[in-house]
């Protein structure tokens, strides 16, 4: 296992932990991107489900990482280019993992306790395989194909209807089905029909793929339709999205009545009475995988009666009512050839294996992430060791393990291989891009370049992340060209892409005449760089690139401010207070460092304040301050990078000449859908028609937030028996007081 998943995370210290945090949020994110959006993963399913568990191992040891979190609630990736976007009238999510036996026990305890069902009460689940290849949802009214999407980022995906319609298990037209009708499934293609696709594409000299769901992917994402035609796709259906009736009383009744209405379902699919159930089917089907002939990862379990899934409702990301059990991970031996230094747009520099192609699971890999410098020398943060303390040198014969079909993860080294010649590896002090030096500074488990914007790597990767399909999506600026236009000093940061057009002129002469561009796709171009001078707030501070600042962060920025020019006042208003945390920060390492040495115990809060209050924050900083990390969604970590940002004299000019060229659009005011939308409820005593998470998950489905503590921002306050020193605050404070009926009543 790799460092960030070995030992309890209450072991480390705030400092430790914070630093493993970050560094696994920077690679999760990276993650999505590749994975859902690219077609071009760059870790492994195993790898990518341990450092989400991980994560949020993390953020449950240590609470004040929370509202960083921003990968706890990420779902796939932004559509693509190239194809109209889809907005789901039911969001397409995620599920969550299990891994043990154990996993599957806590999720069926679980789903008993938010019911309040004891261990007599009967419980039924479907047990079906997990398909690996794209999420698919094909909606039909009146029994006709009218749409099909894929998933996106679960609330907006790819519109793909006609190359949906070249596929054989998809009918047109239903008989006897719903007059709204969304079934939602799995495109995937067989292990035989990859082999022949592969041939057919090494004959003719086309792209030859590195497994059956990259095919799969790539033909439904094809803009001709007749491509997707020519490859072998199959359609599992499993659920369904938008309905105007229901199919069935219970999953596995609705699963029939789809197969009944002409969709292929998976016939290992099964109804499970008890756990013990569960984990046999489980076996059985894991002990079936080489022979089905169709690649799966896991086995998917599903509450059965469809008005229980309808209580359980869903997290932010995941349906509580299923969870997906993972297949362990594969393993495979070779020899690790050498070892890069990439740069990010961050500055991070993270070593990547160069390996002898190996095959693993019938996919032949030659690359590997290697993490930090830490992992390379065979410890952990904390000096601990890791692999038995055996360290990673060029030449060693390495044992690999992925499960899927990416970058696999350097598990183990055979010493008795090693090379005598071998010497351990030395990372990098400087950047390899620019030769600025490379500085790991003290808690962070990342060494990163110090040239900011003189660094090539870095100018080049955040102006990538500017144009990729999440930010600002601009047609015919992609990698390739980003990588062109930086080389040849026509764009340097993002606002010289919208002054293309004027330093060209109307002749497009240095364009038109460059290999690979002509008149009309210079002119293209330069249309579709001017349809992106208006953006929405929420994407234009995403595509900034700003550490730890994701969608999901930009979208509740927008939300709290309003306009970027809010947005800047307040970072501008708070930076005093910013560096008065910053500075608290360095006070509680020095702090735990010195408590440690001497043997005793730490005093962080009094060390923390007292350096506050040295730094003689003004009230006005320290209001903005508030109200910047008070923010749903921000954090002190991202609040603190934000402001750094912005503080940085030539970023931020930059950014302002970036702003000078765009009209940056308001979010839309969130529409009043309920008579608790908007307003802060806090639930205290005991519930008793529904339990306490159920009714927590109701108000938030209805646009409220959920407190656990009464103040002044406090709504309503929904009392039930034996309600205590809450209830006694809120009528100090003159607070609506309900009981459990008024509540209901109230939501209607």
């Amino acid at each position: 296992m790799t460092q960030k998943q070995d030992g309890d995370p209450k072991s480390l210290s705030a400092e430790e932990a914070k630093a493993e945090f970050l560094a696994l949020q920077e690679r999760l994110r990276a993650a999505d991107i590749a994975y859902h959006q690219e077609d071009a993963p760059v870790i492994s399913d195993a790898e990518y489900d341990a450092d989400k568990r991980r994560y949020a191992a993390l953020v449950a040891a240590f609470p004040e990482l929370e509202k960083d979190a921003t990968q706890l609630n990420s779902v796939g990736a932004p559509a693509a280019s190239g194809f109209g976007k889809v907005s789901h009238a039911v969001p397409m999510l995620s599920l969550g993992n299990a891994f043990e036996d154990e996993d599957v026990a806590d999720f069926a305890r679980s789903i008993r306790k938010y019911l309040g069902l004891s261990v007599q009460d009967p419980l039924a689940f479907t047990a079906e395989p997990k398909i690996d290849g794209l999420s698919l949802s094909l909606r039909y009214e009146d029994g006709v194909l009218v749409q099909a999407a894929t998933r996106g980022d679960g609330s907006v995906g790819e519109n793909v209807t006609e190359n949906a319609r070249t596929i054989a298990d998809i009918p047109e037209q239903i008989a006897g089905a719903p007059r709204i009708l969304e079934v939602r499934g799995e495109v995937y293609m067989s292990h035989d029909a990859f082999a022949a696709l592969n041939q057919r594409q090494q004959e003719r000299g086309g792209k030859v793929f590195a497994n059956p769901r990259n095919a799969a992917a790539g033909s439904l994402r094809q803009l001709d339709a007749e491509i997707t035609r020519s490859r072998p796709l199959q359609f599992f259906a499993y659920s369904w999205g938008e309905l105007s009736e229901p199919l069935a009383d219970a999953q596995i009744e609705a699963i029939n009545r789809l197969r009944s209405l002409g969709f292929s379902t998976n016939p290992l699919t099964r109804l499970c009475s008890s756990l013990e159930e569960m984990i046999d089917h489980y076996r059985s089907i894991e002990a079936q995988r080489a022979t089905l002939g169709y690649d799966i990862d896991g086995v998917v379990y599903k509450v059965n009666d469809l008005s229980l899934q309808g209580r359980l409702g869903f997290r932010s990301t995941t349906p509580r009512w299923a969870i997906a059990h993972k297949f362990p991970a594969e393993l495979a031996w070779t020899r690790l050839e050498a070892i890069d230094i990439q740069v990010g747009r961050t500055g991070a520099l993270s070593p990547v294996a160069r390996l002898a192609p190996v095959t693993v699971g019938g996919v032949v890999v030659s690359n590997a992430t290697l993490h930090n410098e830490d992992y390379i020398a065979g410890r952990d943060s904390k000096g601990a060791e890791i692999r038995g303390g055996k360290d990673i040198r060029v030449g060693d014969w390495v044992q690999i393990y992925r499960a899927g079909d990416v970058i696999p993860k350097v598990a183990d080294v055979d010493l008795s291989k090693r090379p005598e010649s071998a010497e351990p590896y030395s990372f990098p002090h400087v950047c390899p891009e620019c030769q600025s030096p490379a500085i790991r500074e003290e808690g962070d488990a990342v060494r990163r370049c110090s040239g900011g914007l003189i660094c090539p790597a870095q100018a080049i990767e955040k102006l990538k992340h500017f144009v990729s399909r999440g930010a600002f999506d601009i047609e015919g600026l992609g990698n390739k060209q980003v990588e062109q236009f930086y080389a040849d000093e026509w764009i340097r940061e993002p606002g010289d892409i919208f002054t293309l057009r004027e330093r060209f002129g109307s002749g497009l002469q240095q364009l038109k005449n460059r290999e690979g561009w002509g008149e009309k796709s210079a002119a293209n171009l330069f249309d579709a760089i001017d349809e992106k001078r208006t953006v929405p707030f929420a994407k234009f501070i995403f595509a900034l690139g700003i550490r730890h600042v994701g969608e999901v962060a930009g979208k509740d920025l927008a939300l709290h401010y309003g306009e970027w020019s809010a947005l800047t006042s307040a970072l501008d208003a708070a930076r005093a207070a910013a560096l008065a945390h910053r500075a608290a920060d360095e006070a509680e390492d020095a702090e735990r460092i010195a408590a440690e040495a001497e043997g005793r115990r730490a005093r962080i809060s009094e060390t923390r304040a007292a350096a506050i209050k040295a730094c003689g924050v003004p009230n006005e900083a320290q209001a903005a301050w508030d109200d910047l990390v008070g923010t749903d969604g921000v954090g002190p970590i991202l609040a603190l990078s934000l402001s750094d940002a912005l503080a940085n004299p030539e970023e931020r000019a930059a950014i302002d000449r970036l702003a000078d060229h765009l009209n940056i659009v308001p979010p839309d005011a969130p529409a009043a859908e309920s008579p608790v939308s908007g307003k802060t409820v806090v639930f205290t005593g005991t519930l008793e028609q529904m339990t306490r998470a159920e009714a927590k998950a109701r108000a938030e489905a209805l646009g409220a937030k959920v407190s656990g503590s009464v103040s002044k921002k406090t709504d309503i306050l929904v009392a039930g028996p034996g309600a205590g020193s809450k209830a006694t605050k809120a009528a100090e404070l003159g607070i609506k007081v309900l009981d459990e009926a008024g509540w209901l009543e109230l939501i209607g």
